[in-house]
Formats: structure tokens, sequence, C-alpha cells
């Protein structure tokens, strides 16, 4: 079924237009998911050629959520009051988040047909908030790939581009936002698996303090993780990770209130950004940044110094070998020991990337004990705080790539080209994006926000890095840069 161009429109519409519309009577829920599931079926694909975003659609739960939420809507403008925060925004989450009865497989052969026995607290957060959850977002195994394929869900595909993957591990929630596909979706982020989607796509995505967004425990004790939101636009991105922010019982690592991480007085846009210091790093040390993504992110540094931001050149002594063996060294003795138990007895149906990166974890963590891992950690946090010293704000692109591809695995690293023409071959394709530091320094927010289109068609992005637990200050920058930065149409429109 083909959509008419107002129900195109409509798929496109951002959260907080269209709780206008149902504020005023203009736009029912139900008719926003209806073109909503119209355009899943029209946009999404096989996973073989497609798109292919999703690993479910709940089109009949949706459907009697959004019914639901209609009349709720009726009611509450009948009484003048406002309703929840979400109510009768359609919301793809990632299907790690599980929902109660259904199934939560991570991608795994070995959890193949495992139920979840409660709501993941982030799915208990959108359900509160009226969210309808109309569509459950691929990833690949274990979240633990920077591309989203896997043998039980096929390739997603960039709806940009479709020979590109999105990025992941959020890779199906970011290309369902820019497929028009879903209005709000849930992500994650242990190495930058929200903010490397976000900035494929042309969305974006948030990167909480850790501790910020309840997780699900024992993994969410892992303090380079965290669960978050992605959004078409900024606003939405906020009044998301307010929904999903704050204290949560299962998760004794959870803090704070549920409240938008916003300035007291609402976002500015690029008035906001007057007198700030912004300090910028094209290349964080030595990542080897392709032309187009180095150009979109000092384009957008000098529109913020015209808004009226001082932008501090930063230099960092940082290395992707060094980072990468940080990271690594802190994967063996969590996430890799944690997924080679879980995978045990089936190492023969596991996506090769899996395989690697146990064995890389492992690699890296031998001979280092967890005190010195946390002592890497804290050198890396040092540096940083160093560095930002005197400034509001850090600016850096969010990948150094132009595109991954599709059903790529990368077992033998990634051949890159950098600012100067040169290529350069990076050991491990996680050191072409520039997202790990800031979950090593993971009490600081990090936004990602669109920063234009790369030479091949691809999204860039550039991350918005704040001082720890300063959430306000990254969604003022990151609100001026989404107003002082032209991006295209979404390709929900042209396709």
């Amino acid at each position: 079924m083909s959509l008419t161009a107002s129900d195109q429109a409509l798929t496109t519409l951002d959260a907080q237009a269209a709780r206008a519309l149902f504020r005023s009577g203009e736009l029912r829920p139900s008719e926003l998911l209806d073109a909503t599931l119209e355009r899943i079926a029209g946009a999404n694909g096989d996973r073989e050629s497609g798109i292919n975003a999703f690993t479910e659609v709940l089109a009949d739960e949706a459907r009697a959520q959004a019914a639901r939420a209609d009349t709720q809507w009726a009611e509450a403008r009948a009484a003048g009051v406002e309703p929840p925060a979400l109510l009768g925004i359609p919301v793809a989450t990632k299907e790690k988040h599980g929902i109660a009865g259904r199934t939560v497989s991570q991608g795994l052969a070995v959890h193949r047909g495992q139920l979840a026995a409660a709501h993941h607290p982030v799915v208990e957060r959108v359900l509160g908030a009226g969210g309808i959850i109309h569509a459950r977002t691929t990833s690949p195994e274990f979240s633990c790939a920077t591309v989203t394929h896997s043998p039980e869900w096929g390739v997603t595909r960039n709806p940009w581009n479709l020979a590109a993957s999105p990025g992941g591990s959020s890779g199906g929630a970011g290309a369902a936002l820019a497929a028009g596909m879903a209005t709000l979706a849930t992500a994650s982020d242990i190495a930058g698996s929200t903010r490397i989607p976000a900035g494929f796509t042309g969305t974006v995505g948030y990167k909480a303090p850790y501790g910020r967004i309840p997780g699900l425990p024992p993994l969410a004790g892992d303090w380079y993780r965290g669960d978050g939101p992605m959004a078409r636009t900024v606003a939405d991105t906020a009044l998301f990770a307010g929904v999903l922010s704050g204290r949560h019982a299962v998760d004794h690592g959870s803090f704070g209130e549920s409240r938008p991480p916003v300035p007291a007085g609402g976002l500015r846009g690029a008035a906001g950004v007057a007198g700030l210091r912004i300090g910028l790093s094209v290349e964080l040390g030595d990542y080897p940044v392709a032309a187009s993504v180095r150009a979109n992110t000092e384009r957008v540094a000098a529109a913020l110094e015209a808004a009226g931001a001082v932008i501090v050149p930063v230099a960092l002594p940082w290395t992707t070998e060094r980072i990468s063996a940080t990271t690594f060294a802190h994967f063996g003795h969590i996430l890799g020991p944690a997924m080679a138990e879980i995978t045990a007895g089936t190492e023969d149906l596991l996506a090769a990337y899996t395989g690697q990166f146990i064995a890389d974890a492992a690699r890296a963590s031998a001979g280092i004990s967890l005190p010195q891992s946390l002592a890497l950690d804290a050198t890396l946090q040092a540096e940083l705080a160093s560095a930002m010293q005197g400034l509001d704000a850090l600016l850096t692109p969010t990948q150094a790539v132009e595109m991954l591809d599709a059903a790529g695995d990368y077992l033998n690293g990634i051949d890159t080209v950098d600012s100067a023409g040169r290529t350069v071959h990076l050991a491990h394709y996680w050191e072409a994006h520039m997202t790990s530091p800031f979950n090593v320094a993971n009490r600081c927010p990090v936004l990602s926000v669109p920063s234009g289109i790369s030479s091949v068609g691809v999204p860039t992005g550039v991350q918005v890095v704040g001082h720890p637990f300063d959430e306000a200050t990254v969604f003022e920058v990151g609100a001026a840069i989404e107003e002082l930065t032209e991006m295209p149409e979404f390709p929900a429109l042209n396709r």
C-alpha cells in the first residue's frame, strides 16, 4: 500500500509537533499510528535487500493502545489537563529492551525463544508515559558490533544509502527513525552504540551520564554502558530522555528525578550558545578523519562561532591504539566473559564479529588486572578533564569514516582515508568511530547531532560532550547546532 502525501508527511512529524496536533484535536494517535504502519509496509522491505529495521512489528497491540490514546486525549482536551508526555506517540524499542512475555534473544541463537519475565526499565517508562510500542528494532548479536546484521535477523541497511550500514549496535533504531517508521526509538550505548547510528542516519542520539537512565542488572553494573533515547530532533530527544531518566528500584546505580535535561528556560536554539566557550577537537588525538567529516565538523564550529560562541582548539594526547587497548581491557573483565559464558557450546552459530569480540577482549585483558584497567580509564578521564578546563563543552565528530558496508564484518580491521587523502589501516574497525573515549568518561553526557552529508550520501554527525552530569549544556549546544546546520529532508520523503 502506498502512502498519500499527507500520510507520508505524518510519518516525519516529530513528537512535539504530534502532541500539538493531538492537543488541538487536528490529529488522533490512531491516525499517526496507521500512517506509521503503512510507512513500514511500504518502506521497510525484506532482510535480503530492504532497510530491514525490525525484529517484529506489533501492529495489533499498537492499534489497541492507539484507540485508548484517542479516548485519553479527548478526555484530556475536555478537562483541560495535560496528558502523559508520550501519550499516543509511536515508539520503536530495541529488541534487547525486553517486553514481558515476548521474546528477548539479542540476536543470539542460544537465546532463541527466550521470553522476558518483566518489562525492561526503559520499556516500563515508555508505557508509563503513554507511548505506543509498535515495533522492535534490530541490533547485531549481543549489541557487540558497530554494524547491524546477524544470522538471526539478516542485514539492516541505511535508508540514505542501502549499500551502507546505519551503524550499530542500535542500527535498527536509527534506520527506523530516518525512514519515518517510528517517531522515537530506544537505544543503548557501551562504546557508541547510540551515537554511531545517530551519526550515520542523520538522527539525534543521547548517551546520558552513567546511572541517569536505569538499566537491567547484572550488566547494568558495567559503568561503560547506558540505555537512552534516539529521535529526529534535539527537543524530542530531551523530552524522551526526561521520560527515561530517574531512579528505578531494579537498578541500584540509577539516580535523580524524571525530568528533561534542558536549561530552566528551555532550549533557545542559536541564541543559547552566545558567550559559551566550546572546545573543538576534530581528530581527538590521531583519528584519521575523512575529508567530508572534517569539513562538516569545521562548518558546524564556524556557525557556532558566528552565533557568539568562542571556539577553542583542543589537543588531546590520545591515539586510537591506546583508546582501543583501554576499552578492550575493560571489556575483557566484564562484557567479554559474560558473552563467552552465555554462548558456550554454541560458538559455531555465532556471527564472526561476535567470536572476534570475545577473543579480542580476552586478549586485551590478558595480564591486565581490573585495578590496572581502572588506572587506564583514570588516565583518559584526567586527560579529558584537563583539556576541558575552562570550557563549557567539547565538539568532536561522531564518526571518522564516511560509511561502513551494510554486511561488512571488518575482521581484519578497516582501511580508511584521512582528510589529507592518505590511506590509513586501523587494526580494529571500532577505531573508525570517535565515541568510546566518552564511555570511559561515562559520567560525561554526550549528544550526537547531524552535521551534514558525506561524499557518499550518508549523514555525518558531531558529538557535544559536557562536563560530568552537566546535561543541560549539551542540549543547549545541540539545539543551536540543529538550528544552524542545513540538512536535506529525511529519506522518508524521498522514497
